[in-house]
C-alpha cells in the first residue's frame, strides 16, 4: 500500500431538476434502526414530514409517532432497488425529498447511481468518485500517508503467498476494505491473529466470506474504549460547518467494536487538525466521522476510519448544540447557519447494548461498578428513548435481544 493517492477533480452535485426544485418538503429515510430514528426524531421534531423504508432486522424507527409512513425496501437487486426508489418518488410526489441513507450499503448505493438519483431526490451523500475515498480503506491509507495524518501500520496482500511472506510483528487483524453488501453481525468487523498461523486460518476464514482482494491487514493498537476517539463533522467543501470530538469508552463487542454503546464528548484538539486535513483534502460535503486511536506507545492519534453517514450515536450532536441531521437538511435547503462547536461534556447510551457490554466488563474485571453507575450520571442522551417519542423506547428491548438472537444462530450456522 505504497501508492500515492491521486485524488479525482471533484465535480460539483448537479443542479437538480425543476421538479425536485419545486418541492423539498419531507424526507425519506433509508433504514428503521436507531441511527434512521435519530434522523426521524430530528426532523419530525420540526414539522418536517418523514417517511421511512424498513431494511435489516431492527426496526425501532417504524414505531415513532415522527413517522408519516413507513415502506418495506424490497430484497432485490441494485436496478431494481434504484427503480423502487424512483417508483416511489414518481408515485407518492416524493420529488424534491431529501433521501437520508443511514448503513454503509445504503450509502453506496445512492452514491453509485447518485445522477439517476439526483433528478428526483436531494442526496447528502457525494457521487461515488468523491466518497471512495472515504469508504474504501486502502485509499484512505494512501490519503492518509500523502497528508502525513498518523495511522497504523497496513497492507493489502493479494494473495495468501503475499499474506504469509509479511513481516511485521503480531497481533495484528484482517478486515474489509470496502464494503458493498448489507452488513451484519454474522460477519466480523475484523478478525485478530496472534501469530502467523492464526492468520492464515483467519484469512481462510474472510475468504469463504469476501473476495480475498478485498481484505486489508492491519496492527492492532493497544487499548480499550479510554483510546478511542472521533471527530464528527457537518461538511461543505472539505470545510467544517459543525462538528464535535468524543471518546468511544465502551462498544460492541469491546475488542472490535460493531457499534459504540457508551459515547461522551470531550475536548481533544490533536483530533481536530488532522480530520480537518483530510476533509479538506476530499472537499468532502455531509456528515462524516473520522475515528481515531490514540497509541499507548507513541501517544500519537491515528486515523483508523471514516464513516460518511450518520453514525450510531448521532443523537448526541442534539444535546452538544449542533443537530447534526437538521443542519444537513437546513444546507440542502440553502440555509446558511453560522460554524457551529459542539459543547463537551455530553453523554450517550444505547442502554439495552451498554448493559450487556457493561456486565461482561465487570466479571472480567475491567470495569468496577461504581465506575458503570458513574458513568449513568445526567446528561445522558438515549440513544432510543425520548419523553416525547416514548413507543421505541418501550419496544427497543424485546426487538434487539430478539434481532441479536437470530444473529447468533446466525453466526453459529455460518
Amino acid at each position: 500500500m505504497s501508492a500515492a493517492a491521486t485524488l479525482p477533480e471533484v465535480t460539483r452535485s448537479p443542479n437538480l431538476g425543476p421538479n425536485v426544485l419545486a418541492a423539498t418538503a419531507g424526507a425519506l429515510i433509508m433504514g428503521a434502526d436507531y441511527r434512521g430514528l435519530g434522523v426521524v426524531r430530528s426532523l419530525g421534531r420540526r414539522g418536517i414530514p418523514v417517511w421511512v423504508i424498513k431494511q435489516g432486522g431492527h426496526l425501532v424507527a417504524t414505531t415513532s409517532r415522527y413517522v408519516s409512513r413507513n415502506v418495506s425496501w424490497p430484497p432485490q437487486d441494485e436496478s431494481r432497488q434504484i427503480d423502487f426508489l424512483i417508483d416511489l418518488a414518481a408515485k407518492h410526489g416524493l420529488n424534491g425529498w431529501v433521501l437520508f441513507p443511514t448503513d454503509d450499503y445504503a450509502v453506496t448505493l445512492v452514491s453509485r447511481n447518485y445522477k439517476t438519483l439526483a433528478s428526483h431526490y436531494r442526496l447528502t451523500v457525494p457521487p461515488w468518485e468523491e466518497l471512495r475515498w472515504a469508504c474504501d480503506k486502502r485509499l484512505l491509507h494512501h490519503l492518509a500517508h500523502d497528508l502525513g495524518v498518523q495511522q497504523p501500520w497496513a497492507a493489502s496482500p493479494n494473495t495468501r503467498e503475499e499474506l504469509a511472506a509479511l513481516d511485521h510483528a503480531f497481533p495484528l487483524i484482517l478486515k474489509p476494505a470496502l464494503r458493498l453488501e448489507p452488513s451484519s453481525l454474522a460477519v466480523p468487523k475484523a478478525w485478530r491473529a496472534d501469530d502467523r498461523a492464526s492468520l492464515l486460518a483467519r484469512y481462510d476464514e474472510a475468504c469463504r466470506l469476501m473476495a480475498p482482494e478485498n481484505l486489508i491487514v492491519q496492527e492492532v493498537v493497544p487499548g480499550g474504549g479510554e483510546s478511542q476517539f472521533s471527530y464528527a463533522a457537518l461538511c461543505q467543501d472539505g470545510l467544517p460547518l459543525a462538528s464535535i470530538v468524543a471518546r468511544r469508552t465502551r462498544q460492541y463487542p469491546m475488542d472490535f467494536g460493531q457499534f459504540s454503546t457508551y459515547v461522551e464528548t470531550v475536548d481533544e484538539p490533536q483530533v481536530i487538525e488532522p480530520s480537518v486535513r483530510l476533509l479538506k483534502a476530499l472537499r468532502f460535503t455531509g456528515l462524516v466521522e473520522v475515528e481515531f486511536k490514540k497509541d499507548p506507545r507513541d501517544s500519537q492519534y491515528k486515523v483508523i476510519d471514516i464513516n460518511p453517514r450518520v453514525w450510531g450515536w448521532h443523537t448526541l450532536s442534539r444535546r452538544c448544540g449542533v443537530d447534526f441531521p437538521h443542519l444537513l437538511w437546513l444546507l440542502l435547503r440553502g440555509q446558511s447557519f453560522s460554524a457551529l462547536p459542539g459543547r463537551a461534556g455530553q453523554r450517550w447510551m444505547h442502554l439495552s447494548s451498554d448493559m450487556s457490554v457493561a456486565i461482561r466488563e465487570i466479571l472480567g474485571g475491567r470495569l468496577s461498578v461504581r465506575n458503570y453507575l458513574r458513568s449513568l450520571r445526567r446528561p445522558l442522551e438515549s440513544a432510543i428513548f425520548a419523553w416525547d417519542d416514548p413507543l421505541p423506547g418501550l419496544l427497543d428491548l424485546p426487538l434487539f435481544a430478539g434481532t441479536l438472537g437470530k444473529r447468533v444462530l446466525q453466526r453459529r450456522k455460518a
